[in-house]
């Protein structure tokens, strides 16, 4: 059926598991691209607007945990659409005002190319503004995970961190992890494919509830 509504902007959405969106575009830290960030994790982040005070707040926790991030090959970039210059003076003001200072860089998205190329501008919400988006793309350039927040929430950094652990672990160990799994706790282990397999689950040493739901430790 044809959209006779021509005022709706189409935006494409990123797709779990297929390459991320190549992009080039101007930062606080210089030219950037998406091929730079190759061979590490990189969480690719929107905010609505500079020196507003949920992504002021936002910015000080994405700070905060950008070490524990480092020490897991994760880089952290943002994105709204402001000017570069917009973001140089915010950051300014956030070491200034907040005493923190902001170690990543920021994408100048003034022509939206980067945020419509991966689906963050939500036009219920706003058509001039991103939404808090965040974007988990791995070594390869794959999309692993993504994140929607309305723009009265502000993102929980422990979530974000806590979902980095299980998509290593789960890359590393060919596991999944349950609920609420935290670093150190049993994982899922893949349910069997076969009437064969399921019998010698109970021989294997997991921990199972039934055949299909077995955990063990790593």
């Amino acid at each position: 059926m044809e959209n006779i509504n021509n005022n709706v902007e189409i935006q494409s959405l990123p797709r779990l598991g297929e390459k991320a969106p190549n992009f080039v575009a101007p930062t606080t830290h210089g030219t950037i691209r998406l091929d730079d960030y190759k061979g590490s994790w990189l969480i690719l982040f929107s905010h609505p607007a500079d020196f507003t005070p949920v992504c002021t707040t936002e910015f000080v926790a994405f700070a905060e945990i950008y070490p524990d991030l480092q020490k897991r090959n994760v880089e952290l970039l943002g994105l709204s659409i402001d000017s570069v210059f917009s973001h140089i003076a915010w950051v300014r003001n956030i070491e200034e005002k907040l005493k923190v200072k902001i170690p990543f860089p920021i994408i100048a998205d003034l022509n939206k190319d980067v945020a419509s190329a991966y689906g963050m501008i939500n036009p219920a919400e706003s058509s001039t503004e991103a939404s808090r988006c965040v974007f988990v793309i791995d070594p390869e350039g794959i999309v692993r995970a993504m994140i929607y927040y309305p723009m009265s929430t502000g993102r929980n950094m422990d979530e974000i961190i806590r979902l980095i652990d299980s998509l290593q672990t789960v890359d590393t160990h060919k596991v999944a992890t349950p609920a609420n799994w935290r670093p150190g706790e049993a994982v899922i282990v893949p349910p069997p494919k076969t009437q064969e397999d399921a019998e010698a689950r109970v021989q294997q040493g997991y921990e199972c509830t039934d055949w299909y739901l077995c955990k063990r430790q790593i």
